[in-house]
Order: structure tokens, then C-alpha cells, then sequence
């Protein structure tokens, strides 16, 4: 679990910093734009979902966290905040963390 948070946590900054620098220095993968989105938050949900018990409780903190990334792109010049971005973002941290959910809690019943 100790892990999951680290990762969670790591990826919430990378998040962050890709989403805040000027678009010259933003990386390109070459992957649709939606598809890039949707890997990073996926990725960042799950480790959230995994990390912490609390599923509704991570789903809400995370969806703020969306809206907020969103916004905060209006103050840097050359970045705009998308309807659409922050869609992805939030409906792919939420089924993220609903299924890491699901499989943390079955790995904890194998346990018992």
C-alpha cells in the first residue's frame, strides 16, 4: 500500500508539472491526445485506488483535482483549459480507482 501512495502521489506531480509548463516544453508521445490523458490519469487513479480505502472519498478529491488542473492551465500562456480534458481526466480516475478498488480488496480476502 505504502508503494501505491508513493506512486500515487508521483504521478499527481507529474500530472502537475506536464500540465503547467508552456506547451513548448510539454513532451509529445505521438499518441492521440485523449489516449494520453486517459493513460497518465488511469494510471494515477489506480495508485490512488489502490493506495487509500476510501474509494468515494479518493473519487471526489480526485475529480477536484481534474477541474483544478483544468483551470490552472488558464493562467499559463499558451495552454487552455478543455471541457473535454477534464471529462477524460475525471470519468478515467473514477472507473481507475473503482477498480483498483475491486482488486485490493479481493487481494486482501486471499489474505485472510
Amino acid at each position: 500500500m505504502e508503494a501505491a501512495r508513493l506512486a500515487a502521489w508521483f504521478l499527481a506531480v507529474v500530472i502537475t508539472v506536464l500540465s503547467l509548463v508552456p506547451p513548448e516544453l510539454r513532451p509529445e508521445t505521438g499518441v492521440p491526445h485523449n489516449l494520453e490523458h486517459a493513460a497518465i490519469f488511469a494510471a494515477t487513479g489506480f495508485a490512488f485506488g489502490f493506495g487509500y480505502s476510501r474509494p468515494r472519498l479518493t473519487m471526489v478529491a480526485l475529480v477536484i483535482f481534474a477541474g483544478a488542473i483544468e483551470l490552472a492551465q488558464t493562467f499559463v500562456p499558451g495552454r487552455h483549459a478543455r471541457l473535454s480534458d477534464f471529462i477524460v481526466d475525471a470519468v478515467t480516475m473514477c472507473v481507475a480507482v473503482a477498480a483498483a478498488s475491486i482488486v485490493a480488496i479481493r487481494i486482501l480476502q486471499q489474505r485472510v
